[in-house]
């Protein structure tokens, strides 16, 4: 009787540039799953828990954290070279991350009031998605991810098929979880409506507004929920306070931000054309009516 071969194991990389490294935890939190996965896949390098080190190639590389020194913009460069496959994994890596937030301000200034000798740090005046370095195959949202979605993500590489993750907003994970609307019930602002799933609705289902550590869903209209927060009485920095989060930086919540005068305490980004004017032109004038 013919024997069948052992499908050759993967050989997946996990590494990190600028972030908290809680994305990485989750992969090691799956416990359960983690013998079965060895033996689909051989984790080549992953700093966090072995002192094992590759540098490739990789068939699945799985990237935390944003771009924030020169360093890492060179590295990534050459990480994408050794990936056949290139997931990024968290709000970090997708988005720029709450370290983002430093995009609109003074990037000297801050530096030279943190450390005694900036001169010896060096560090981009941006934190940016590993998306504006390189081409991303995947992208996993969250601050940390989903540890269902991460499975799903594995399983979908290890068996050849495309993943299948929701593309739906956290007001739907509220509705099957019978989660009360907070928007609805308490007046509270939530970023469900324009926020994608994947978290389970946490926020919401302990009565706290949604905070879109999960980044904008597909055709997100921030601009119409900014509006629904201006005239429900929020001035211009209370709204930009709300998207100023985890993904921020994240085109749709980035000009929300610079429509309603930039983050908070911040220098104000310039409006992007058409972007955030079109979002203060609309609500001056729903709120006129």
């Amino acid at each position: 009787m013919a024997t069948v071969a052992a499908r050759p194991r993967l050989r997946v990389g996990i590494v990190k540039m600028a972030s908290c490294d809680g994305c990485q935890l989750t992969l090691l939190d799956l416990e359960d799953e983690l013998l079965a996965l060895a033996d689909r896949f051989e984790i080549v390098e992953f700093p966090e828990a072995s002192s094992l080190r590759s540098a490739g190639p990789y068939d699945v590389l799985l990237v935390e954290g944003s771009v924030s020194t020169p360093d890492q913009a060179k590295e990534i460069q050459e990480l994408r070279r050794q990936a056949k496959l290139l997931v990024t994994i968290g709000a970090c890596a997708s988005y720029g991350g709450i370290q983002a937030l430093r995009n609109w301000s003074d990037h000297d200034a801050f530096r030279a009031a943190v450390y005694a000798h900036p001169e010896y740090i060096e560090s981009l005046a941006t934190a940016t998605p590993i998306s504006e370095h390189v081409k991303v195959d995947l992208e996993l949202h969250g601050c940390p991810i989903s540890p269902e979605q991460l499975r799903e993500v594995l399983v979908s590489v290890a068996v050849g098929r495309r993943p299948q993750i929701r593309e739906e907003a956290v007001c739907l994970e509220c509705k099957r979880k019978g989660a009360v609307c907070v928007m609805v019930a308490r007046g509270m602002p939530c970023l469900g409506p324009v926020t994608q799933s994947g978290c389970g609705a946490l926020c919401p289902t302990f009565g706290r507004g949604c905070y879109g550590c999960f980044g904008p869903r597909e055709q997100a209209n921030a601009a119409s929920l900014a509006r629904t927060f201006a005239l429900g009485g929020r001035e211009g920095e209370d709204v930009s306070r709300l998207f100023s989060g985890f993904t921020g930086w994240s085109p749709p919540f980035r000009a929300v931000i610079a429509a309603y005068g930039g983050p908070p305490g911040q220098t104000p980004e310039p409006v992007p054309v058409g972007a955030g004017a079109a979002v203060r032109d609309a609500t001056t004038s729903e709120g006129s009516r």
